[in-house]
């Protein structure tokens, strides 16, 4: 059985490619055929299925089948988990934000240069 960490892995570095968030991004408005991404990304079907593959296996989509034709369908379960992950660090992030905004608000003393 593949750890909460495994999938975590499988997740983000399927989401470090931008064809493939490029991807997932198109699969948003709905599902498509690996010809349809295939066209929508420039690249052949072969390289297309590569990328689908590593998607499925990162649970970020699903296939279904309709008759003949094979469908990529966004799967929002992985999605939510990357989120869930990074949503962990927003409290330094928004830390580091805040001292970020005290610089740059802070007055400027007589004699600096602007």
């Amino acid at each position: 059985m593949k750890s909460d960490e495994d999938q975590l892995d499988r997740i983000f570095m399927a989401l470090s490619d931008r064809t493939r968030r490029a991807m997932l991004k198109r699969l948003r408005k709905g599902p498509l055929t690996a010809g349809d991404l295939a066209a929508g990304v420039s690249l052949r079907q072969p390289t297309v299925s590569k990328h689908l593959k590593v998607l499925e296996e990162a649970g970020l989509i699903s296939r279904q089948r309709d008759g003949t034709r094979i469908y990529g369908v966004l799967a929002i379960d992985s999605l939510v988990r990357a989120a869930v992950y990074v949503s962990q660090f927003e409290e330094q992030m928004d830390a580091g934000l805040d001292r970020l905004a005290a610089i740059v608000e802070k007055p400027k003393q007589e004699g600096e240069p602007t």
